[in-house]
């Protein structure tokens, strides 16, 4: 064969082989369904562009970046996969988003070292909240209202009958810069637990920077530790729904431009007798305001029906007051020992510039009463209102190192000896998460 043969059969592969990657290019972006291991298929250079469903066991290595297009399902009976380092961007033009089904699994198991990073496609300097839509988990744990619910912006059905479910793993996830408004008044949390089980794994999570809540709870009965929400623009942490699961080590930053409550404690705002009721267990919390901003509303705000046991709790800086019982089924859970407020040290939340660490004589009577060992003190952390760099490690002699109370012994919860999420010494945060303000 001549030397210019081979050339023309040279140039004759490369454009079949253009063709076809062009092809399988806008297959992806049509919405068909992905399968097997996209590390292999489908890369824009170093970027593999996801979108539609996900239906097989899927893999997602740190050697490659990922960009959700439009709202990406990870079906029944599929699981993704992902390596620790990994980063998966949200695309803002197709609203982004990680939607695990119900039946499907995710499993996210990065170090502190290499945390997995879903976040925005906008460069460093130009993130903002709201940039994509985050990550919506599915699963079949119980509800109350009604044997199943649908999530919002079209995110798929949750609820069921099996309170341990497991739809997978987040460990060491960071999630930032999301929360992208579907519709007016319809922004997506950083997180939605959406009758998640007890069979799912959650330590060591952060959500930063988010247009609507940082952590939500639609029912169910996941537990979760080491926790944080930073700079999120309404309820740090809310649940709703009959949510049951633990938690232990969590954190609420809030940046005073714009934020709601560091608690949103719901039941059923439809009937706030509902079943299962909302009564979660949540020890050793630090939630911090911003006295500063001009919005930071209430550190602990429980209402619609909803119970619960909140140990070891700092709830400080808060613009409106520290702690607000609301209506009259939630103060009768109160009364009746069903709402349980002890160990807690409430300090420096205002009202109209006075001190108001609580709403009413209502919650001052009940969480100052001597058996509840709740005080108004300063726990003297490092540099809780720095929003850049902060240090919730508590100093030597603080008085958050003292009056804790011992969390049960059911293989969930830690022992501890102090009040707050942080022990002396003991910066859990450090490594994995991000505090950048854009």
């Amino acid at each position: 064969m001549k030397f210019y043969d081979l050339r023309i059969l040279f140039l004759i592969l490369m454009v079949v082989t253009v063709v076809f990657m062009g092809c399988s290019e806008d297959d992806d972006e049509d919405g068909d369904e992905l399968a097997g291991d996209l590390t292999s298929a489908g890369a824009l250079g170093d970027v593999v562009v996801l979108s539609g469903k996900i239906t097989e066991d899927t893999k997602l290595t740190a050697n490659y970046k990922y960009l959700l297009r439009g709202g990406v399902f990870v079906e029944l009976g599929a699981t993704l996969d992902i390596e620790a380092g990994t980063t998966i961007y949200g695309e803002g033009a197709s609203n982004g988003t990680l939607i695990i089904s119900k039946g499907g699994k995710i499993e996210a198991n990065g170090t502190a070292s290499k945390p997995i990073i879903m976040t925005c496609d906008q460069a460093p300097g130009s993130r903002a909240r709201g940039q994509w839509g985050g990550l919506i988990v599915n699963g079949s744990a119980p509800i109350n209202v009604g044997a199943e619910a649908f999530g919002e912006g079209d995110t798929g059905s949750y609820g069921g009958t099996n309170p341990a479910d497991s739809s997978g793993t987040l460990k060491y996830v960071r999630i930032e810069f999301a929360g992208i408004e579907f519709s007016p008044d319809n922004e997506l949390n950083g997180i939605a637990f959406q009758g998640v089980g007890s069979g799912t794994v959650v330590d060591y999570v952060q959500v930063h920077f988010n247009q609507d809540d940082g952590i939500e709870f639609f029912g169910g009965t996941v537990n979760a530790k080491h926790l944080v929400c930073s700079g999120i623009r309404d309820d740090s942490f809310d649940w709703t729904y009959g949510w049951t699961g633990k938690g232990q080590y969590w954190i609420a930053q809030q940046r005073g431009d714009d934020a709601d409550q560091g608690f949103e404690i719901d039941n059923n705002s439809k009937n706030n007798e509902a079943t299962p009721r909302s009564d979660a267990q949540i020890y050793n919390v630090t939630l911090v305001g911003d006295p500063k901003g001009k919005e930071s509303d209430i550190g602990m705000l429980v209402r619609e029906g909803a119970a619960g046991t909140y140990k070891n709790i700092i709830a400080m800086g808060f613009r409106k007051t520290g702690l607000r019982i609301d209506g009259d089924v939630s103060q009768r859970m109160a009364a009746e020992g069903k709402t349980i407020i002890q160990n807690c040290i409430f300090f420096g939340n205002t009202s109209e510039g006075a001190e108001k660490q609580f709403h009413s004589d209502f919650e001052k009577n009940m969480a100052l009463d001597a058996a509840n060992s709740n005080r108004v003190v300063d726990p003297e952390l490092g540099a809780p209102y720095d929003l850049t760099a902060p240090n919730f490690t508590p100093a030597a002699g603080s008085p958050a190192l003292t009056g804790a109370a011992t969390p049960p012994s059911d293989g969930f919860f830690d022992k501890t000896n102090f009040v707050g999420a942080m022990g002396a010494g003991d910066n859990w945060i450090a490594g994995w998460t991000n505090f950048a303000q854009n």
